[in-house]
């Protein structure tokens, strides 16, 4: 029999199922621009997306993939060692909402509100730190 999941173990499957869509949008446009089977061949590493947010979106997934991989572990190691609560909840809700906010925000090529949806993702992720070694 499964446990329920917790709080911050809700919002970290969130959070890594957002991070693993992010690339549908930008690889719809691909096949859009170059034809499905183009768009299906191995992609030209140097070749930008003609389209701005596309191409924008591609530099907010590889963030979110980058910022995830000091998320998870994060979250992890204050469930396994008892780390959670009230504070780890709203900092997994926090950081979910952070990186949903900034792929829309680098998509749509707003520099400071982009600026201020990365910093409070990792205002999240220090607030599960310290939590931790604070415990």
């Amino acid at each position: 029999m499964s446990k329920p999941l917790t709080p911050e173990l809700t919002w970290l499957v969130a959070s890594v199922i957002l991070t693993g869509v992010l690339w549908l949008p930008y690889i719809v446009d691909r096949m859009r621009e170059h034809g499905l089977w183009r768009a299906l061949q191995n992609p030209n590493k140097d070749a930008r997306p003609k389209a701005a947010w596309a191409d924008r979106l591609m530099w907010a997934h590889a963030n979110a993939v980058e910022n995830l991989v000091i998320f998870a572990p994060l979250v992890l190691t204050a469930h396994a060692v008892g780390a959670t609560g009230p504070t780890t909840t709203l900092a997994a809700q926090t950081y979910f909402g952070a990186r949903l906010a900034h792929a829309v925000i680098y998509a749509a090529g707003v520099p400071v509100l982009r600026t201020l949806a990365f910093v409070a993702g990792v205002i999240a992720q220090v607030t599960f730190a310290v939590v931790i070694l604070s415990g």
